[in-house]
């Protein structure tokens, strides 16, 4: 019985944690006239497809596939993800594009295969993706992507230190809390092409 209590209190706990910062970003939002900071990237002003597309792709596919706590198409996503990344033309990328692929792309992945290989493990594959989210936003901000991304931040992942990700909705679905908080967090900036 005790054991039921701790679980109900800590859940409760959790969700209102986390719909205190959905009101606390909300109060500030209106406060701001509802405004989310804006990134406008130079390095694909037109919107075209860049050498990063599918690398792209292959990571919201990641995303939405933990959202839905869905473990085995997160795998196949990462499997997306690596081929995507064994793909990119180097020759074609600016020396500026060329460093911060040189200094993400092992690690990126590196996170991916691990993904990959952990179809029935979820949570490890979270651990991963959050790693992988840092990387994908430095090549986003250097290479663009030819559409509309926003960055997102969820307070209660990782013992509340917190994660973000990439998400090319503004809705908020969380790929750390999946379907057992799928709305936690907010948007921190958002990244125009």
């Amino acid at each position: 019985m005790k054991s039921i209590i701790i679980a109900i209190m800590t859940a409760s706990i959790a969700f209102t944690a986390c719909n205190s910062g959905n009101n606390k970003s909300a109060e500030n939002n209106s406060a701001d006239n509802n405004q989310t900071p804006t990134t406008t990237l130079s390095s694909n002003p037109t919107g075209e497809a860049t050498p990063i597309k599918g690398i792209v792709n292959g990571y919201l596919n990641l995303k939405n596939a933990l959202a839905n706590d869905n473990s085995q198409a997160a795998a196949n996503a990462a499997n997306e993800f690596l081929e995507a990344m064994n793909k990119i033309d180097k020759s074609s990328l600016t020396e500026g594009q060329k460093k911060v692929y040189a200094d993400v792309a092992d690690d990126a992945k590196e996170m991916a295969e691990h993904i990959s290989k952990s179809a029935d493990k979820i949570d490890h594959q979270r651990e991963h993706f959050d790693m992988l989210s840092n990387d994908i936003y430095d090549m986003v901000k250097a290479f663009g992507t030819g559409q509309t991304l926003y960055r997102d931040f969820c307070p209660m992942y990782n013992d509340n230190k917190g994660a973000t990700w990439l998400s090319e909705v503004k809705l908020i679905r969380n790929p750390y809390l999946g379907k057992e908080m799928p709305t936690c967090g907010e948007v921190k900036e958002e990244i125009k092409q």
